[in-house]
């Protein structure tokens, strides 16, 4: 299933099952077929009952043009993990162009975004000409945790999953500060999330996605999940070795050549700039930059 939270006529976030160009509200169907569903998606997540969701699927009644609701981030991270330098052909432009290492990692480059720098679809990237003359961009697929996972094993990791969405990592390439990462990309809005999650069951395989990304309609990134270095069950185990993932947490699985940095000239965003990720099976995740002065 494709699950997603939208704003209902009630101004309030509400679970949605995405089936082509409609979305089911959950709720509506709910009280139509006389059932008890769970309230949002971060309660499926946890554990609502997925059978009762695609039994509401087909009420008719429930359905709205998926043109006329406004999507939201599918849920609130308690925490993002984000994975660095996880494509070979990423390693080598950012070896030229942002002075890490050119040697393949040996082990999962790994930062933080916290849960405030989280966007959902339409809404702005944040420009703030003060902070940033180098604003960047990087498709990258998300993992969202169904089940906490302590010291979890590569073989039992994907037990774990709960699905995939798409997370825009934005980055302020002039503020990383001595080699660490999070102001560059833990700023307000440098967490575009959405448009939906695919849930796990329904993804033959998260490493034959194709990725993409365009900025005013331009390719700029265009690569595979299958050149990911580190796998998904790798990426659980090695994380939760020393730190719990919780169900709700998101894993931001790194991000394939093309950023703007790696541009002869660099590329970087600007206000009204229009920036679209897209992954296979999942969707497309729109937003907007805008002046934050």
């Amino acid at each position: 299933m494709l699950l997603v939270t939208f704003t209902g006529p009630d101004g309030a976030d509400r679970l949605g099952i995405q089936d082509g160009t409609d979305v089911v509200d959950v709720a509506a169907a709910a009280v139509e077929r006389g059932v008890t569903a769970p309230a949002s998606l971060l309660d499926v997540v946890r554990g609502g009952d997925l059978a009762v969701l695609e039994s509401l699927a087909d009420v008719r009644g429930a359905r709205r043009p998926l043109e006329t609701v406004t999507l939201r981030a599918p849920l609130r991270p308690g925490k993002i993990v984000g994975v660095g330098l996880n494509y070979t052909e990423h390693v080598a432009e950012s070896a030229r162009t942002l002075d890490t290492d050119k040697e393949l990692p040996q082990r999962p480059v790994l930062f933080s975004k916290p849960a405030t720098a989280v966007v959902g679809p339409e809404e702005p990237i944040q420009h703030n000409g003060d902070l940033t003359a180098q604003l960047d961009w990087e498709c990258e697929l998300a993992v969202v945790i169904g089940k906490t996972a302590k010291r979890v094993s590569v073989a039992d990791a994907m037990d774990h999953v709960f699905g995939y969405s798409i997370v825009n990592d934005i980055s302020a390439r002039d503020q990383r500060r001595s080699g660490q990462w999070f102001f560059s990309k833990g700023q307000d809005s440098y967490a575009p999330f959405g448009p939906a999650i695919r849930t796990a069951g329904d993804l033959a395989d998260p490493y034959a996605l194709e990725l993409s990304l365009r900025v005013n309609g331009d390719v700029k990134q265009k690569s595979s999940t299958k050149y990911m270095l580190f796998k998904i069950a790798e990426l659980i185990a090695d994380i939760s070795s020393g730190m719990t993932l919780e169900p709700g947490d998101v894993i931001a699985t790194g991000s394939p050549a093309g950023v703007g940095a790696s541009f002869t000239p660099q590329q970087f965003l600007r206000p009204g700039d229009v920036v679209e990720a897209s992954i296979q099976d999942i969707g497309t995740l729109r937003n907007p930059v805008v002046d934050a002065r």
